[in-house]
């Protein structure tokens, strides 16, 4: 379908797809086996200037909107989804700076991130606070000048690869969700060192990690917007990212429909290609189907996301349980379609299963999502 885009909009995506297939498709078995970060991948990717869409032009960046940054994520994720995941990790981790950050911290950190001279990260999640982001038990205690910051985060994304993270805490327990703040924490900032790298099952060529906050401390300028206000900020982040999420599995589930209607026209059974069959047939067409319909939606949610609507959750929610669910559902069938041939490492469609898994996961849990729509609902009908 012609989604009618715009010249510089065609001008992204043609970039990434050179990156993709250039780049990315020739390595991406390699980095999943070796569960290696694609620092080179991520060089080309700055070089295109693809980290500068998403940061306005004042500082540095290309000024793009929410679908800017979904074509480009679509076509890096159709070469892989760590690698996608990676660098979509950086624009989840400057969000909450852009949204609530002075016009210094946005001049210090926002340009860097535009150049692609460092990458971000986003240090939300908890071992017991995950779905339940109100949970989280890492406190910032204003000492002087300083802010002093405890606790553990938990697999976060670009963890040891970046080099800047933002950071929630409380910083009045007492207050529960309105005693939490965002800061800026660097690499390298005294009493801030890095956990276990995890071994994952997928997007292994995503850096996950623990970051350890041991009485780091940090300037007292690092704090990002007004005490208190963390979790708006946080929710506005999300609202925000989660198309992106959904672009990832539309990219995702592109290659896998591409990998499986070329395989069954190559494969022959009782003498004539698999495809010529109506069962797979069917798959296929399912699989199109679905993929199509999850694309119009997530590029009519990140349409919509750009006009800066006051409510923007449900729709997010929206687009990433649906397009998450589908690339689920998409790699699967084509492992099917390929059959004995599609389980095996020699075939991308295995690594592209288990990809996808972890979108119906991770920035918010698919169930949750349902329950935010749900609750949307529930405030339209009242």
């Amino acid at each position: 379908m012609d989604y009618f885009l715009t010249e510089e909009q065609q001008m992204i995506v043609d970039t990434a797809r050179e990156i993709t297939n250039e780049k990315i498709i020739p390595v991406r078995a390699e980095l999943d086996e070796k569960n290696q970060f694609p620092t080179e991948i991520l060089k080309d990717i700055a070089k295109a200037d693809l980290f500068g869409i998403f940061i306005p032009e004042e500082y540095g960046g290309f000024g793009g909107g929410c679908f800017d940054i979904v074509l480009a994520m679509e076509e890096l994720a159709r070469g892989c989804v760590g690698v996608a995941t990676s660098y979509a990790a950086s624009a989840l981790g400057i969000f909450p700076v852009l949204i609530a950050g002075s016009e210094e911290i946005k001049q210090k950190y926002c340009t860097q991130i535009a150049e692609g001279k460092k990458y971000a990260a986003f240090g939300l999640t908890e071992a017991n606070a995950g779905s339940d982001a109100s949970g989280i038990q890492t406190t910032a205690v204003l000492d002087g000048d300083e802010w002093v910051l405890n606790g553990t985060k938990q697999w976060i994304t670009n963890g040891g690869e970046a080099q800047i993270y933002t950071i929630i805490a409380m910083t009045d327990p007492e207050k529960g969700a309105r005693g939490a703040s965002i800061f800026v924490v660097e690499d390298g900032d005294p009493g801030f060192s890095y956990g276990k790298k995890e071994d994952k099952m997928g997007i292994r060529s995503s850096a996950t990690r623990e970051l350890v906050l041991n009485n780091c401390r940090i300037p007292k300028d690092r704090l990002v917007g007004r005490r208190g206000t963390g979790f708006i900020t946080v929710m506005k982040t999300l609202d925000m990212s989660r198309p992106g999420i959904a672009s990832l599995g539309v990219g995702l589930a592109q290659a896998a429909l591409d990998e499986a209607v070329s395989y069954a026209k190559q494969r022959n059974q009782f003498n004539k290609p698999i495809i010529s069959f109506q069962a797979v047939q069917h798959i296929l067409a399912d699989m199109a189907i679905q993929l199509e319909a999850a694309r119009a939606l997530v590029y009519g949610a990140a349409r919509h996301i750009d006009q800066h609507p006051k409510n923007m959750s449900k729709v997010s929610s929206m687009c990433k349980v649906f397009a998450t669910d589908m690339a689920m559902k998409v790699t699967t069938d084509a492992v099917q379609v390929l059959g004995g041939y599609g389980y095996m490492k020699e075939y991308p469609v295995e690594k592209m299963m288990r990809d996808a898994k972890i979108l119906q996961i991770y920035e918010g849990t698919n169930q949750i999502q349902r329950n935010v729509v749900g609750q949307e609902l529930n405030k339209e009908y009242a």
